[in-house]
């Protein structure tokens, strides 16, 4: 038990003494998720608005197709962007691969299903009588449409949180994609893994820290927001 507690102590170290390689891991992960889920909300919100909310011809199809995306291992979504990215695939032109750009495009692919599954499953779980009673008021499709999402504000801040959870914790992605170079495309999670085998064990909890502290923030935030 003695290097567990030597290894939270010089976490704490690393952490507060400005280890430039620790927060290096931390900066990568924190572009790469905050470009991933700003993509994923902005698709997945109106996606997930139409499949909760329209019926359509296809409809169970495509939800079907949106559940089914939800169980995808970051593995092969990893494989899927390497190959389109990669010099002899079709993007390879664009300079993507080993990239943060380019892991944030496979975090998005991993995102979007769940950001477009919870925010239909929040609009189906809206009360029926609500677009009767706006229409009866006079409320146009602008106000309509606005006053709808303002009523499942709870369900779409739940899929944002759990997409971002999901995006902060994949390994697959950011290993074969960013190809975890130091100082460059190396994230928390696969900074935890490299230096946990290479026996830093502080390094990896001081990661991990990181990691609960970020949870932990986000949880604040939509618990103030919630009050508000």
């Amino acid at each position: 038990m003695d290097f567990i507690l030597a290894g939270f102590i010089e976490a704490v170290r690393l952490l507060f003494g400005g280890d430039g390689q620790t927060w290096s891991a931390v900066a990568a992960t924190l572009k790469a998720s905050t470009g991933s889920m700003a993509t994923s909300l902005v698709l997945g919100i109106p996606l997930g608005f139409v499949l909760g909310y329209f019926d359509f011809p296809a409809k169970r199809q495509a939800r079907l197709l949106v559940d089914t995306a939800l169980a995808l291992p970051t593995v092969f979504i990893g494989l899927v962007v390497y190959a389109f990215i990669s010099n002899r695939g079709p993007l390879g032109e664009m300079g993507l691969l080993f990239t943060l750009p380019g892991i944030a495009i496979g975090q998005t692919i991993l995102a979007l299903p769940i950001v477009i599954a919870l925010s239909a499953t929040a609009v189906e779980s809206m009360d029926r009588h609500l677009r009767t009673l706006l229409i009866s008021l006079g409320a146009g499709r602008r106000q309509l449409l606005l006053s709808s999402l303002w009523e499942v504000r709870y369900g779409l801040l739940a899929a944002g949180l759990a997409a971002y959870g999901r995006v902060m914790t994949e390994v697959g992605i950011s290993m074969m994609v960013g190809g975890n170079i130091k100082w460059h495309t190396r994230t928390i999670t696969t900074a935890i893994a490299l230096e946990t085998g290479k026996g830093m064990f502080a390094t990896g909890i001081a990661l991990g820290l990181v990691l609960i502290g970020i949870a932990f923030a986000v949880n604040v935030c939509l618990s103030f927001l919630r009050k508000r």
